[in-house]
């Protein structure tokens, strides 16, 4: 098991955050490299923003050494997976922990009546595919014995059952059942599975589609009267991966100002 200490608790650890070139995996790589993680940037098609973020990371690192490393790959790609975690592999060794942060959301937010089935397909595979084969990946290769870490972010929006969202939800829900299955299956290992639900968080993602006096009327729904912001999310992110958030586990933690309870 690798060392930790105080200060950097994921130090000696290194991390894949699928999606990360921006939003909500932006800041969770951010903030698992602030914790001592070597991360692993994965992106689609956001080159240009995920080797801008993976220099940045390397330039604040006060070691000379190679600290973040940016990687293409689709997750609904089974060949690409694979090939995510054994360009990880090359560069940082022994993977610890994985975030998958990739997802689509349909910006018309149809009724389920109105919905194509093309948007429903590349919702399920992107979002529910994709954190399959992200999921089925790690549990065979993740570090065994302690520390080791299967993070997928779902959503709150399971919770709400909000019109609009009914391919985003079910694609989520259906995660969050795998994620329950996955955490007994890999008794033994050490290894956690666990899902995080953020609820609306101000990132382009949820931007997307919505007029201002919607975003008002979601601002006026939650409890602390704002919109979340991506570092409320990468905060508890960073707790679960540390050797603090161990006892959790199997479980899917709704991150989201009391929006959904």
């Amino acid at each position: 098991m690798a060392s930790s200490s105080p200060s950097l608790p994921l130090k000696d650890r290194a991390a894949i955050v699928t999606g990360s070139s921006r939003g909500i995996g932006r800041a969770i790589a951010i903030h698992l490299h602030s914790l001592g993680a070597r991360v692993v940037i994965n992106y689609a098609s956001s080159s240009n923003q995920a080797d801008s973020l993976a220099s940045e990371l390397n330039k604040a690192s006060d070691s000379s050494e190679l600290r973040a490393v940016a990687v293409q790959a689709d997750v609904s790609d089974p060949d690409q997976v694979k090939q995510l975690f054994d360009k990880s592999e090359q560069v940082f060794g022994s993977i610890h922990i994985l975030v998958n942060c990739a997802g689509v959301l349909d910006p018309k937010y149809p009724k389920i009546a109105n919905t194509a089935l093309e948007d429903w397909d590349r919702t399920f595979n992107i979002n529910t595919r994709g954190a399959f084969l992200c999921a089925r990946e790690a549990a065979n290769r993740l570090v065994r014995g302690g520390g080791g870490r299967i993070i997928l972010i779902t959503t709150s929006v399971v919770g709400s059952n909000t019109p609009g969202y009914g391919a985003y939800a079910a694609s989520k829900a259906a995660v969050e059942t795998m994620t329950k299955i996955v955490a007994k299956e890999l008794k033994g290992t050490k290894i956690t599975a666990n899902c995080v639900a953020p609820g609306p968080v101000a990132t382009e993602l949820f931007f997307a589609g919505k007029t201002e006096e919607t975003v008002k009327r979601i601002v006026d729904a939650c409890p602390l009267e704002r919109l979340g912001e991506p570092k409320d999310v990468s905060q508890f992110v960073g707790f679960l991966a540390s050797d603090a958030g161990e006892w959790i586990n199997g479980q899917v933690v709704r991150v989201n100002g009391g929006f959904v309870v």
